[in-house]
Formats: structure tokens, sequence, C-alpha cells
């Protein structure tokens, strides 16, 4: 059997992105299966929520912002710190860039691993690589809540943590009063979910459990398309759940009894396969959820850092 091509080094098909508008002022840009972005406008000002990987991924999403509103950003948005969501940041000119205090920490970190290490998996993403001036550091951080009057009859946007999940510090964007959430890749509509640095057991239970009591009637996840009315949003929350069970499932019934990884990989992919298998970058992410869930079982609670060589070396272990 060929050996499988590298994480997503080989899906360089260009997808169809897709502009849509959630309510007065509100868009979200979905991309068969790639990272979603979005945009909040306010009375005289937008908030943007998430960067895309690259100043000019960002700028041709902005492109077609601006042929809506020519609002100036005053708030760029990061739901979390992995370079696909980050790197674009300069392009938006912002006057501030918010993110969870442990979303800075993770940056100073392991931003610069992480960017290899992305770059070495996801390279279509990284449109004109060469433009990134640097990492992307926020300069407004909070912890549990932080609130955005928009201004004018628009209510305000909330941003919250919901607890530890896809990362230590994922935050969900909520406007009350049009009942739309973005929830990055807390959830994931008909995608696969990446788990690599996540904390599965808080993720699975009480952190899903705080993102589906917003009660939303319209979600954006991190990848996939928008999903409207709550039956359907519960249901992509659940979905995201299922996923996170069946892995925990699988991974730790082989670790109680002296399995090896790649007995782990091989009963999770069988279990999961089925379902989710023909979903947006499962291959890819399979591998890598997997060993960071496994540590999960051998006590590590803060994600050991991925580097483009760890990579590496865990994909020809487990993805042959």
């Amino acid at each position: 059997m060929a050996k499988k091509p590298f994480a997503s080094s080989a899906d360089l098909g260009e997808k169809q992105e897709t502009l849509e508008i959630l309510g007065d002022g509100i868009y979200a840009l979905t991309a068969e299966g790639d990272p979603n972005v979005g945009a909040i406008e306010g009375e005289d000002f937008i908030v943007a929520f998430e960067a895309r990987a690259t100043p000019r991924a960002a700028n041709d999403w902005l492109a077609m912002l601006r042929e809506h509103t020519d609002k100036p950003v005053k708030y760029l948005v990061l739901s979390h710190y992995h370079a696909v969501r980050v790197l674009g940041a300069s392009a938006f000119e912002a006057e501030s860039i918010i993110t969870h205090e442990k979303t800075r920490l993770l940056i100073e970190e392991r931003g610069l691993q992480d960017w290899a290490s992305e770059y070495g998996r996801m390279p279509r993403l990284f449109r004109e690589p060469d433009g990134i001036p640097g990492l992307t550091h926020p300069d407004i951080v909070f912890s549990d809540r932080l609130e955005i009057p928009l201004g004018g009859n628009r209510g305000d946007l909330v941003l919250a943590y919901c607890g530890r999940g896809h990362t230590a510090g994922d935050i969900i964007a909520w406007l009350p009063q049009q009942q739309v959430l973005f929830a990055g890749d807390l959830v994931e509509a008909a995608a696969a979910l990446y788990t690599g640095d996540a904390f599965h057991f808080d993720w699975s239970t009480t952190t899903l459990d705080r993102v589906k009591a917003y009660n939303a009637q319209v979600l954006v996840g991190g990848r996939g398309a928008v999903v409207r009315g709550g039956e359907a949003v519960n249901a992509a929350i659940e979905q995201t759940r299922g996923f996170l069970k069946g892995m925990i499932e699988k991974v730790g019934a082989v670790h109680k009894r002296g399995g090896t990884l790649k007995e782990a990989f091989e009963a999770t992919h069988a279990h999961l396969a089925p379902k989710f298998g023909q979903w947006p970058i499962f291959e890819h992410c399979l591998p890598f959820d997997v060993q960071r869930l496994w540590d999960e079982f051998d006590g590590i609670d803060w994600p050991r850092i991925w580097t483009d060589e760890r990579d590496q070396a865990v994909w020809d272990q487990l993805q042959d």
C-alpha cells in the first residue's frame, strides 16, 4: 500500500469561498472545510473574528468584506493561537488584537514551532508566506468575559471563555441580540476535529456544555458550513462531542489494557471512519489527535509542543 501523503501537504486544490450575511452587519466566510472567519459591524467600526494564515489570505477575505462595508477594523479577535488563525493579522490594521490570556502565553511559549508545524502540514493555506511579518501578539487579553458595545441598536458582542477545549485558551464570540455564535474550533460542522493541543476530557464535557447553554440559533464553527436553527446547532455540538467521546473510549480501552499507541490509533480510526472519515482533514488530524489523547492518559496535562520533526515522526509511526 502506498504511503499516505503527509498531513494536508497533497491537498492543493482551491476551495470555493462563500461569504454569508447572517444578520444586519454579521458576516461569515466559509470555504468547504478550510478555516472559517467572520466579522461583526459596530456603529462605526468592525470586529473581525480570526485572521487567516497570511496577510495575503486575510486581504482576500477583506476584499470580499469591503464589498459590504468600508468601516475600519477596530478589534481583531483571535479564538486561539494556531498559526492558520493568527499569522495574517497585520492585514487588518486593527487598533487592538484580543485573545484569552492563555492564548498570549501559548503564542509566547510555542508560536514559532507552531508556525513551522502548520506550514508543513497545510501549505496551501499559507498564500504568500513571505508576507508574514512575524508572530501575532495581542494587546488586550481577558480571563473569563469581555463585552464590546457595538453602538446604535446593535447590542453587545460578548467574548467568553468556556473552558479548556481545542486549546487551553479558546474563546467564543456571542451576539445575544441576534443569537449568533462564533464558536471557533470548539465546534466543527461536518469537518474533522484537530485535537493535537486539546484537553479532551474538559472539552467533551463541561466546555461543550457551556457552549451549548448559549442556545444559539446560528453557529459558525471553526470549519464547515454555517449551522442554522437551534436543533441543528445542538446537533453540531453533539456531533463534535461524539467525535471526542469516541476517541476517549477507544484510546482509553487500549491504554488501559497496556496496548500500543499504534493499536489505539487503529482502533480509533476503525471506530470513527464510518461516520467521520469523509470529512475534511480527517486523515490529516487523527494521528496527532490520538497521540495527544494518549499523552493525557499518561498524565501529561499540558500539551507537548509540536515541531515539524515531531509531526513527521508521529505521522510515520501511525499513518502509514
